[in-house]
């Protein structure tokens, strides 16, 4: 049975289901099909977004939270997740990461390119995908990862394999440095045809996935713990008043970013790229993560934010992250 047939029939199952309330024994006499080829159906309807599941409960707070973000950043479509009560922050990026990988299962489309920036949370969320596959996907990476201490990170590496094995999609890497010492080596690597090919995609992705780098989260973002800032670098961005970064690209509080002088040397896109998407997801997790995230919606650094409600909660009422 070819994709088309399969979603077809899964949504003549699932409106029998959720819309009228027939049992799955119901549904395969009526359809003449088995109790299993029912269920398989169903299954098939909610993993690749058929069919969205939410339940509307005034007295939830997740959803109490996005409407507060919705009223206060117009622009975003916020999805907040729940924690249990008293649970860690790594229990947290799980629960996000696994929200983050199903709504990219309900998003991504055939033959578009993803822009995906590395990192922390990313790869948390690269080991939740429902394996899935799309025609003509690519997967392009949005930052270098080569560091002091090898020249292509395996972390990164794997990462943005993950995602694209997991689509059936073409991964583009992007093997330069993180930081170039010298701004003139990277306008020079700029101009190679190599390197030209991988901005080109960059520049035209449908989709870019990231999240928010900040210094002192409790689960530390992976640039500023593997070795690609030193000790100055650190201190001179806290000098200049940097929140936090995209794709290792630095921001301010107030979600300005020309004339930080570390941007020069980076790899990772200029933020204009990220704020000028018109499909773009955030995923966040983390208390220490809040200023970063707080600059970066001050920027309109994203369309679409996947956040743990712990997070967006110290966001709205002004805590210090």
């Amino acid at each position: 049975m070819n994709d088309v047939t399969t979603d077809t029939q899964a949504a003549q199952v699932a409106r029998l289901y959720y819309v009228q309330g027939l049992t799955t024994d119901a549904i395969a006499r009526e359809l003449g099909l088995s109790r299993p080829k029912v269920s398989r159906l169903l299954s098939h309807a909610r993993r690749t977004g058929l069919v969205e599941i939410r339940i509307h409960d005034p007295q939830a707070q997740p959803q109490s939270l996005e409407a507060q973000l919705r009223a206060t950043y117009p622009f975003l479509t916020p999805h907040v997740i729940r924690v249990p009560p008293g649970s860690s922050e790594s229990v947290w990026l799980e629960r996000v990461s696994v929200a983050a990988a199903t709504l990219l299962g309900q998003t991504l489309r055939a033959g578009q390119t993803v822009g995906l920036a590395w990192g922390t949370t990313l790869d948390a969320v690269s080991r939740h995908l429902t394996p899935r596959h799309v025609p003509d996907l690519e997967f392009v990476q949005l930052n270098g990862s080569a560091s002091a201490r090898d020249f292509m990170s395996g972390f990164v590496t794997d990462t943005v394999t993950r995602f694209a094995g997991n689509y059936g999609a073409r991964a583009h890497l992007f093997p330069v440095p993180t930081f170039f010492d010298d701004p003139l080596t990277k306008q020079a690597m700029w101009r190679e045809r190599s390197v030209r090919h991988v901005l080109e995609l960059q520049e035209r992705a449908d989709v870019l996935v990231y999240s928010v780098g900040a210094a002192d989260a409790k689960l530390p973002s992976h640039v500023y713990v593997a070795g690609y800032l030193d000790p100055a670098d650190q201190q001179t961005l806290a000098e200049q008043g940097v929140a936090g970064d995209i794709a290792t690209v630095f921001y301010r509080a107030d979600g300005t970013f020309g004339g930080i002088p570390m941007n020069a040397r980076s790899s990772g896109p200029d933020l204009s790229l990220i704020a000028r998407a018109s499909q773009s997801i955030c995923v966040v997790s983390g208390l220490g993560k809040v200023g970063a995230l707080r600059g970066a919606l001050a920027g309109g650094l994203m369309r679409t934010l996947v956040v743990d409600e712990p997070t967006a909660h110290a966001l709205l009422h002004g805590l210090p992250g």
